[in-house]
């Protein structure tokens, strides 16, 4: 099989994410990995750090399917009053219009890889907060290299 053109992928290590807090009082912070500009089609994915106790306001999209990947921690998930506990390895699909929120129930952060397609805005809300940092926590999280550490 012959094809004319080759797609370089794009590849982004932790150190390029960019973080935001979207409100300065939110208990969460995301960091895009790949969004619209970048990824040149209609999707977010990003990685969502809670802090202990932290949470999303209960929120909807109209259009767009909201997907977790829980990568360390523990807490709850809740979707149209429906509520789930959830943990590292677990998956939500949010189906749109569907009101929903994930709160950090465990005793440290909560990450969740998270994708929203299509991407309705989320981006362009999240680049409208504040910058954050990641710091050394979150950088041994998404290198996995948190797993290496004794307990």
């Amino acid at each position: 099989m012959t094809t004319d053109s080759c797609v370089i992928p794009v590849i982004k290590t932790p150190t390029d994410y960019q973080a935001y807090r979207i409100s300065p009082h939110d208990t969460n912070r995301l960091a895009i990995v790949f969004d619209p500009t970048i990824a040149n089609m209609s999707l977010t994915y990003c990685v969502e750090i809670f802090d202990v106790g932290g949470k999303t306001p209960p929120n909807r999209h109209q259009l767009a399917v909201e997907m977790f990947f829980v990568l360390k921690g523990e807490g709850k998930a809740t979707c149209d009053g429906k509520t789930v506990p959830i943990q590292a390895g677990d998956s939500i699909l949010v189906p749109p219009t569907g009101i929903h929120e994930i709160e950090n129930t465990g005793s440290g952060r909560l990450y969740a890889l998270c994708l929203m397609v299509p991407n309705e805005d989320f981006a362009e809300l999240i680049r409208s907060g504040t910058p954050v940092e990641l710091d050394e926590e979150d950088m041994a999280v998404l290198r996995r290299s948190d797993a290496l550490l004794p307990c």
